[in-house]
């Protein structure tokens, strides 16, 4: 399948998600509007500031290529020379997947699809169980390395309605294959010690170490499927929104913070997906009490040094807001002044992430007895509780570093 970059979403369009989805997506959290209009990936903030005066500057093009050897070291801790090449270490793997095909266009994970390194076998194996075959897929991505699993159908509105040209960052089409009806979706847990030293390079470690997991486990899966018989696209950043994808899996529920929010990691994960035709059985929405615990907390928008969370409920963006999908009542941030207090730190920041009450280590009972409180008629006490806690306290990335 494909969106040609010029379509525009039709009325015939709308009516059929509706049909299809409305149950759904009530239990997901996931309200839509009349103007709904599937993402372009041209407008995601990263892409444009490659290619919109508005948004690149010194110090974007800092950023990038700070990434690339390029830092600008600095005394503050956590900003040394050791604490950028840890992190850009930890984002080789990924680096060298997303950077095999730029000749052509297609940074791999990012602005396109992952390429098939193994072609489908011709022989295909009959599934009569697609219950069975969804139970050995999580076992197989646990095997891989993935943390979380979770399956949903193939829902075409979150594919990006176009993808991204990146030798010149013109519109190209995203075609997939024909006949995709399943969506896996794997999370990859975040080092919670590392994600404690936010912000910092130190930190962006903790993503790109993800990044590079990710990359490996999608590929490796994708390719057994295939092995089985049946068409397996791996992908990352690339392709569709992965976070409608994993609430509909039934991993999570969205939060204030941009987040899906988790009963095993709160926020502190990265996700990637895998779309396929292989028969399976899918996971149903999980509704957990983020949405009630975060029309109390306000935590991460308090924290924001950019001011780039939402206070209030969620609304449906403006349409002049071209990094926010249009047609979809969330809690959306200011996309540019987030990614401008990225840039000028040459890394990435996500205080939000562990200012989050969610942010804590479920194995201990102390952290899931307030779980329990939290996502339960008890919430404004949890709130109370975490307040009054040490549990967000910044970690000293130097601290980290006598640790290790």
């Amino acid at each position: 399948m494909a969106w040609p970059s010029n379509r525009r979403t039709t009325e015939e369009d709308r009516q059929r998600w509706r049909d299809i989805y409305a149950e759904s997506d009530a239990a997901a959290g996931i309200e839509t509007t009349e103007d709904f209009e599937p993402f372009k990936q041209r407008n995601d903030m990263f892409t444009r500031a490659f290619w919109d005066d508005t948004v690149r500057s010194k110090h974007t093009d800092g950023f990038f290529q700070s990434y690339r050897m390029k830092a600008n070291y600095r005394n503050g801790d956590g900003f040394r020379q050791k604490d950028f090449a840890l992190r850009n270490a930890s984002w080789l793997i990924s680096d060298i997947i997303s950077n095999r095909s730029a000749d052509q266009g297609r940074r791999e994970g990012f602005q396109a699809p992952i390429s098939e390194d193994t072609p489908v076998a011709e022989t295909k194996v009959e599934i009569d169980n697609p219950m069975a075959m969804a139970a050995e897929i999580k076992r197989i991505a646990r095997f891989f390395g993935a943390d979380l699993v979770g399956l949903t159908d193939f829902d075409d509105r979150w594919i990006y309605s176009s993808r991204v040209d990146t030798r010149d960052f013109s519109d190209a089409e995203n075609t997939l294959p024909v006949g995709l009806t399943s969506v896996i979706v794997l999370g990859h847990k975040m080092d919670q010690e590392l994600v404690a030293t936010y912000p910092s390079a130190l930190a962006g470690a903790a993503t790109g170490r993800e990044y590079s997991h990710e990359a490996a486990i999608v590929i490796q899966l994708a390719a057994y499927i295939r092995n089985l018989g049946y068409q397996a696209v791996p992908s990352m950043n690339d392709t569709g929104l992965v976070i409608p994808y994993a609430i509909k899996a039934g991993l999570g529920e969205y939060a204030r913070n941009q987040m899906v929010i988790t009963p095993e990691f709160g926020p502190r994960l990265r996700f990637s997906k895998i779309f396929t035709n292989l028969p399976l059985s899918h996971d149903a929405p999980r509704p957990l009490g983020v949405r009630a615990f975060c029309d109390i907390c306000t935590e991460c928008a308090d924290a924001c040094p950019a001011k780039a969370l939402p206070y209030g409920p969620p609304e449906v963006s403006a349409a002049s807001e071209a990094s926010a999908i249009q047609g979809v009542r969330k809690w959306t941030s200011d996309a540019k002044a987030c990614f401008q207090y990225w840039a000028k730190l040459q890394s990435d920041c996500a205080i939000c992430m562990r200012v989050c009450p969610f942010n804590r280590d479920f194995d201990k009972l102390t952290d899931r007895l307030w779980r329990k409180l939290a996502l339960g008629r008890w919430r404004k006490l949890a709130l109370w509780l975490d307040k009054r806690s040490n549990r967000a306290k910044r970690l000293k990335p130097k601290d980290w570093w006598d640790g290790a």
